[in-house]
């Protein structure tokens, strides 16, 4: 059992010493390739969007606005969103030409209870990816309408 023991020791550190092991690369044979500062290229409005109070269960809607400010054209590859609650609305592939702007509706389906932050990202050509964030508070309408104030009924009768 030691004899067992000692041996898978052994295999374990052994496998673990050539994990730790760094492979030598040429920089110069190597190809790398930095995502563009999507500040320079992209201009977004309503990135941070604040819905407000909206009542519990109803969907609400809001647009992104998203203007090519590069000399290059930018392709909308794809939009992904955090949950099932959130749903976009874009053209997938949808190429933006320097100074054109494309919309990308958000949904949000008013699920949550109370105090919520959604986040969708985007991701475009040439590596770049966005990340815009929604939030806002949903609240619950009562079931019934407000209870008789016997006060004002009792007002009326007294004041005949």
């Amino acid at each position: 059992m030691k004899k067992c023991t000692f041996i898978l020791a052994a295999m374990l550190l052994t496998f673990g010493a050539f994990a730790q092991q760094k492979t030598e690369s040429n920089p110069a044979t190597e190809k790398t390739t930095q995502p563009k500062d999507i500040t320079k290229v992209l201009e977004f409005q309503n990135d941070a969007y604040d819905f407000g109070k909206i009542p519990f269960g109803k969907s609400a809607e809001y647009n992104l606005t998203i203007k090519n400010i590069s000399k290059e054209t930018v392709t909308l590859e794809r939009v992904q969103v955090s949950c099932g609650c959130t749903t976009p609305k874009y053209q997938q592939g949808q190429k933006m030409a320097p100074n054109e702007t494309a919309t990308v509706t958000l949904g949000f389906n008013g699920s949550s209870q109370g105090h919520f932050t959604k986040s969708v990202t985007l991701y475009f050509s040439d590596g770049m990816s966005k990340v815009v964030t929604f939030k806002g508070e949903t609240y619950k309408t009562p079931d019934e309408s407000a209870p008789v104030n016997g006060g004002v009924e009792k007002m009326k009768k007294s004041g005949k």
